[in-house]
């Protein structure tokens, strides 16, 4: 199934479903977006979601839907609840970064899929879950904890994974990317919620993430991937109409641009939420401005 959305170049920018915990890649000069999918009824103040869904743009105004690429239960061990995830493209093969329920403790897990292709294709490159409530330093009891991961993969190859609820973690992975090389280590963030997200620039790592609750964007920025990390601030308010939030950094075409949820649609909530776009600026001293969350779009200016 392959979709063609004429969206206007309007936040939200996919209207036809909810959708929720952006994820992009760049590939072949075409943006993939993917996300959540808020599945509860209309009016029910729940979290449903099972399944992950892709989008694909060459302008980030018109879009195409893909055929659903990965559900919570394609994990085997996954009891479902498909939560925030990471997409990443690395020596010819893509890479994906979930979470789940994990059947069996019931709490979350995080596991990994690969597929030769950025839309579909996607099996678990593992049979068990990359991280369980188990790994965790100092005995975390959150059955939240393992949320929302991020991976990247830096200059010299070496790849690391960050992720979190209440208390962020982060691990370097080994080279096949489907294994930790190292322990698993706590990182102090001033309101770390959840939704982190992490890019390099200039030199520069920037890890953004949930703050308080309901959440803003918050971020710090370290010259190590290691630490120590320096909190600049907000980075986006709080999305109207929705408690949560998930960050994502995007450069294409030579511009920066600003991924988020809230619940701006019709009959929106926190558990019908959409994903949005603004634009993302740098100032001289690489600190990141505060996004300007727009109803125009990325045609704001």
């Amino acid at each position: 199934m392959i979709t063609h959305i004429n969206t206007a170049p309007a936040n939200p920018i996919i209207r036809h479903k909810f959708t929720a915990d952006p994820t992009t890649i760049v590939f072949e000069d075409t943006v993939y977006l993917y996300t959540g999918h808020d599945q509860a009824p209309v009016g029910k103040n729940d979290y449903v979601m099972e399944e992950w869904l892709c989008f694909s743009s060459t302008d980030l105004m018109h879009w195409t839907e893909h055929a659903v690429p990965l559900k919570a239960k394609d994990f085997r061990w996954s009891s479902g609840g498909a939560y925030a995830t990471k997409m990443i493209h690395h020596a010819g093969k893509f890479y994906w970064y979930v979470a789940v329920k994990d059947a069996a403790t019931g709490g979350t897990a995080i596991g990994v899929a690969v597929s030769a292709q950025p839309t579909g294709g996607f099996i678990d490159a593992r049979g068990t879950a990359l991280i369980t409530m188990e790994m965790l330093p100092g005995g975390a009891t959150n059955e939240k904890a393992n949320l929302d991961p991020s991976v990247l993969v830096d200059d010299d190859g070496t790849a690391y994974i960050f992720w979190g609820n209440q208390q962020c973690y982060y691990a370097k992975l080994a080279p096949d990317l489907v294994n930790l090389e190292g322990d698993i280590q706590a990182v102090d963030l001033p309101g770390f919620e959840e939704g982190s997200h992490l890019h390099k620039r200039n030199g520069w790592y920037y890890l953004s993430y949930g703050s308080g609750m309901p959440e803003k964007v918050a971020y710090a920025m370290s010259r190590s991937i290691h630490g120590p990390w320096i909190f600049k601030g907000i980075l986006n308010e709080i999305a109207g109409n929705c408690q949560t939030n998930r960050p994502c950094v995007l450069d294409f075409k030579g511009k920066s641009y600003f991924f988020y949820h809230n619940g701006a649609l019709p009959d929106g909530d926190s558990y019908h939420r959409s994903v949005c776009i603004d634009k993302l600026y740098y100032n001289d001293d690489d600190t990141m401005q505060r996004v300007i969350m727009t109803s125009e779009g990325i045609l704001f200016s």
